[in-house]
C-alpha cells in the first residue's frame, strides 16, 4: 500500500497504471506496465545506507569520542546524516571533493560532542576507522531482490543512477550483493548529480528508455522524485519507515505530489504502481 500524506504532501495517485486508457474489456492492469525503465538511486534506495553509518559511527565515538555516552549515539548518526551545512551536497555540484566534504563532517560531528578537531592530520586515522566499519557493514534492504526480479522477468530495463563516484557504488552494490543493476550514472560521470536534469536524461540514454516511460525511484523527495519528475521521468519517493532524517535532507513539507510525482513505502509497492 502506498502511504498515507504527510501535511504539506499531496496523496499520491492509486498508481501510474490509472493515468493509462484501459484496454476494452480489461479487467486488470496486470502486463500494461507504463514504463519501459525504471533507475534506482542506490543509498538508502537498494542498500541500507543509514544502517552502515550507525555502525561507522559506533566505531567513531568508541575510538575518538570514548566521553560521549553509547546513548547518544542515534543523535550522533542524525547529524552525520542530517549534514546540515549541505556539505555532501555541495560536492555533488562539484565545489567540494569527496575527501574534503567528509572531512568538513567528521570536523562538524567532533565539534558537535566536544571532540578534536578533524584536521589534516587526524583526518587519514579517523577515515581508517570509519571506512572500516562502514564498508564491512554493506547490505541490501530485503525487498531488494524481490523487486529486481519482477521488473527483469516483466521485461523492464533497470539501472542506477547515483549521487556518489560509480566505482564506489559498483562496490557497493557487489557487497550487498545486490546483482543485475548496473550504475549507469555516478557523480563523476557528468561532474556534477542531482537534481540537474542532465543526470536524469544521461541515465535514460544509457538505458535506451524515452525519460516519459522511464520511473526514477529514491529516497529523497526533492533530489530524487520531484527533480525527475522535473526532467520528464515518473519519480518516485521511497519513504521507508523511520527513514526520515534530520537537516535540509528531510525538508518535505513544501514538497507537493503531483501527477508525474508518487510515493512509496517499501520497494514492494513498485510493481503494482507500475502496473505491473
Amino acid at each position: 500500500m502506498v502511504a498515507a500524506p504527510e501535511p504539506g504532501l499531496a496523496a499520491p495517485e492509486p498508481g501510474l497504471a490509472a493515468h493509462v486508457a484501459r484496454p476494452a474489456g480489461a479487467d486488470g492492469f496486470a502486463g500494461t506496465a507504463v514504463v519501459d525503465g525504471v533507475l534506482f538511486d542506490v543509498d538508502d534506495t537498494v542498500v541500507d545506507t543509514a544502517g552502515a553509518f550507525g555502525v561507522a559511527i559506533a566505531a567513531v565515538r568508541h575510538a575518538f569520542l570514548p566521553h560521549v555516552p553509547v546513548e547518544r549515539e542515534p543523535e550522533m548518526l542524525a547529524i552525520w546524516r542530517g549534514d546540515v551545512h549541505g556539505r555532501y551536497r555541495a560536492y555533488t555540484r562539484g565545489e567540494l571533493d569527496f575527501d574534503e566534504q567528509r572531512r568538513l563532517r567528521a570536523d562538524e560531528l567532533h565539534a558537535a560532542f566536544g571532540g578534536p578537531p578533524v584536521d589534516e592530520v587526524l583526518y587519514p586515522r579517523w577515515l581508517e576507522v570509519f571506512w572500516g566499519a562502514f564498508q564491512e557493514s554493506w547490505r541490501a534492504f530485503d525487498d531488494v531482490a524481490a523487486v529486481l526480479t519482477t521488473l527483469v522477468a516483466s521485461g523492464i530495463r533497470v539501472g542506477a543512477v547515483t549521487n556518489a563516484r560509480a566505482e564506489l557504488q559498483e562496490s557497493k552494490l557487489a557487497a550487498a550483493r545486490i546483482e543485475g543493476l548496473p550504475v549507469l550514472v555516478g557523480v563523476d560521470t557528468l561532474g556534477y548529480g542531482k537534481p540537474r536534469p542532465e543526470v536524469f536524461l544521461e541515465g535514460c540514454r544509457r538505458l535506451g528508455t524515452d525519460p516519459a516511460r522511464t520511473a526514477y525511484v529514491g529516497d529523497e523527495p526533492d533530489i530524487d522524485a520531484r527533480a525527475a519528475a522535473d526532467a520528464g521521468l515518473l519519480g518516485v519517493w521511497l519513504e521507508r519507515p523511520g527513514s526520515q532524517r534530520s537537516g535540509l535532507h528531510a525538508d518535505v513539507g513544501g514538497f507537493v505530489a503531483g501527477p508525474r510525482v508518487h510515493r512509496v513505502g517499501g520497494l514492494a509497492d513498485l510493481p503494482g504502481l507500475l502496473g505491473l
